[in-house]
């Protein structure tokens, strides 16, 4: 583990100059101030202080890093992490990435300068290896995603479980013809792969998939698509809450009200939509409380052994949404 002094030994300076570097003290001169940020970059040194302080009982603070705070399943995440954290008298720094791989990596490291005592994160990305030097000094917990090229603690929904349970539902519901549509990321791709599973266990040809934007303009083409293929779906399974919004309102727009919708991620208004939808939950809740007490026990115990990754179950809250035209549901029951 690359320390302090190991920097000033690099650039040829003592360690109390490197503080006054690292600290952007102004009477530090240019030529000093780049040998010693050139040793940082060469060493891969990240500064953090705040971890002592944290072990120590004193006041510190985590971060937590999310798409976006707006959406019901990260905002229960976040949610829950700060109950956990107010526990132990610690603050949250909370930031959105938004979903645009290169803009994650400077969103992230602007809050681990900051030099928080250790964080969690939802990535965006499939390369989480820039966060190896923070690592070293900064406990990380992967929530929601494992972390692409980095070996970290995560804990992560039963994404292939939940899309083939919901698609073994609708097939239950008499559905033969089932589309897919999601976004390329890690759990949409996932949640294809169990799509795609109950779909061969039941010897059913795989309907339209759509992978990549699921804005309205884009979700409404690529339905009006499907439907007008010559053995159109009678229902669709959507990978995310994002795409589930954007498929009702394609729906309206096209004027269809017979195909079925069941959408992995619940929201605010999916049981009072007409008709209600059929959702995959996850429980952010859950997810929250768990990462938060991973990221603790990392801080506690840093010798400690321990599973890196924990795998949630979900659940099918049944709506109206799911089935075939004129059929009555049970609306409510979670499975």
């Amino acid at each position: 583990m690359t320390t302090m002094r190991d920097v000033a030994d690099r650039a040829g300076v003592s360690a109390k100059t490197v503080s006054r570097v690292i600290n952007n003290d102004r009477y530090v001169s240019a030529d000093v101030r780049m040998r010693v940020e050139r040793a940082i970059v060469e060493l891969q040194y990240v500064p953090n202080m705040l971890a002592v302080t944290f072990r120590a009982g004193r006041d510190a603070a985590i971060g937590v890093a999310v798409p976006g705070v707006a959406d019901p399943f990260f905002a229960g995440i976040i949610d829950a992490v700060e109950q956990e954290a107010s526990k132990r008298n610690v603050a949250v720094i909370v930031t959105s990435v938004g979903w645009e791989p290169s803009h994650e990596q400077r969103s992230l490291e602007a809050v681990l300068k900051r030099q928080v005592a250790g964080m969690i994160i939802c990535p965006v990305g499939r390369d989480m290896s820039y966060l190896r030097p923070w690592l070293k000094r900064t406990p990380l917990v992967f929530v929601d995603r494992e972390p692409g090229r980095l070996t970290a603690d995560a804990v992560v929904q039963d994404d292939v479980g939940g899309g083939h349970d919901g698609t073994r539902h609708l097939i239950a519901h008499g559905h033969r013809h089932i589309a897919f549509m999601g976004d390329d990321t890690v759990t949409g791709l996932l949640r294809l792969e169990g799509w795609q599973q109950a779909l061969d266990e039941a010897g059913l040809p795989a309907g339209p998939v759509h992978i990549g934007a699921v804005d309205v303009d884009t979700i409404t083409a690529a339905l009006r698509r499907a439907l007008d293929a010559p053995q159109p779906p009678t229902a669709v399974f959507s990978s995310n809450a994002r795409c589930t919004i954007a498929l009702v309102t394609a729906l309206q727009t096209l004027r269809r009200k017979d195909i079925a919708l069941i959408g992995f991620g619940d929201f605010p208004t999916a049981a009072a939509l007409q008709p209600a939808i059929t959702v995959v939950h996850q429980d952010g809740d859950a997810m929250g409380r768990f990462a938060a007490d991973r990221l603790f026990t990392r801080l506690d115990a840093p010798t400690r052994r321990l599973r890196r990754r924990t795998v949630l179950p979900v659940s099918l809250v049944t709506r109206a949404s799911c089935a075939m035209p004129g059929e009555k549901v049970r609306v409510g029951h979670r499975i």
